[in-house]
């Protein structure tokens, strides 16, 4: 049966549910999503790139406004098709984030004059490695099609609309030292005790909290992996702690990797940069992103995590997350949403759409 664009969007909800979509399989949704809207959102220009599809007003309105969802999941787990209990619809997806990407699809469907122009982007392959990233792709071959005044990214957020995101970074510190045999420790040069110092300065760090546009965001410098030891009798000569820091966006990258460099400094080790992602600044004073939070009636908090918000923002568009679901059910065996915040992020979105 072809998806109901204009059905209620907790039915639509269920609808993608029920099509498996992991990452990498996504051409039957695509199909199908393609399909409803070229039948169902007269006035959209409808396009498709690999397994993304794409659709968009042109009605000369003085801003634009992009929907953009991914259409991937996680590997099921015996949670397809959906279950609707009581006011909780439960489902691979269902926070994560085809609740979403139903508000997006209906809205598009059901509003014949919008207050400003609408580009709907349904992406492919979100949940694995960033190179794979449907809407990396469509920036690099469709450029155009992702100007706009502000962009929502339909991931799970309780129904707050939470602005911006961190950036993070990942550096592993190694110390080097001496091997010898632990009878006989005072030749050796434990590595692996050197690191002790390296942990003193992390469990004193203290962490900034930055407010941006009314949002506060908390930063944090944690130890995430140790790694050192040969063997029961013998002192190491190397071992190694990764460091996380999640950083407020008012930092770049290059002031992100500065600062952990300053924090060990001194120390006798080296550090290495092993992943990086820039945070996204929130932009919520632009007149597009400030009529959003009027919409929601101010209901706004800082994003901590990274999400393809940060992709939009290096466009230099404001961004914000906003959909319905709880993001701490996303990939769980029991994942599920409350009908109750679908209708409610219909409702506001409608609203702002038409304003």
């Amino acid at each position: 049966m072809a998806l109901q664009l204009r059905a209620d969007p907790i039915a639509l909800t269920a609808a993608l549910v029920d099509i498996p979509s992991e990452s990498r399989h996504e051409q039957r949704i695509a199909d199908e999503i393609e399909a409803a809207l070229r039948d169902q959102a007269p006035g959209y220009e409808v396009i498709r790139n690999g397994d993304a599809v794409l659709a968009r007003t042109n009605l000369g309105r003085p801003s634009r406004v992009l929907l953009a969802g991914h259409t991937d999941t996680v590997p099921a787990a015996d949670n397809v098709p959906s279950r609707l209990d009581g006011d909780l619809l439960y489902g691979c997806g269902t926070s994560d984030m085809k609740s979403g990407d139903a508000v997006f699809l209906h809205l598009a469907a059901t509003i014949a004059e919008p207050a400003h122009d609408i580009t709907l982007v349904m992406y492919d392959c979100e949940e694995i490695e960033s190179s794979a990233n449907g809407l990396g792709r469509i920036e690099r071959e469709l450029p155009d099609w992702l100007q706009a005044d502000v962009a929502i990214l339909g991931e799970p957020s309780g129904g707050f609309i939470e602005a911006g995101c961190q950036g993070t970074i990942r550096v592993v510190v190694r110390a080097s030292g001496t091997r010898a045999h632990s009878a006989r420790s005072w030749l050796g040069d434990n590595a692996i005790h050197k690191l002790g110092d390296v942990m003193t300065r992390l469990s004193s760090y203290e962490a900034r909290n930055v407010d941006i546009d009314g949002c506060t965001y908390r930063e944090g410098l944690s130890a995430v992996r140790v790694d050192g030891g040969i063997a029961g009798n013998v002192i190491p000569d190397a071992a190694s702690l990764t460091v996380n820091f999640r950083f407020a966006p008012d930092c770049t990258v290059d002031d992100a990797v500065g600062h952990v460099h300053d924090v060990f400094a001194g120390l006798d080790v080296d550090l290495e940069l092993t992943d990086s992602a820039a945070g996204a600044l929130p932009g919520l004073t632009k007149p597009a992103a400030a009529a959003l939070v009027a919409a929601a009636g101010g209901q706004v908090r800082a994003k901590y995590g990274w999400t393809d918000v940060a992709r939009f923002a290096a466009l230099g568009i404001p961004a914000v997350n906003y959909g319905p679901g709880d993001p701490n059910l996303a990939h769980r065996s029991d994942e599920n949403v409350d009908t109750a915040q679908i209708t409610a992020a219909t409702d506001m979105l409608r609203k702002y759409l038409l304003a």
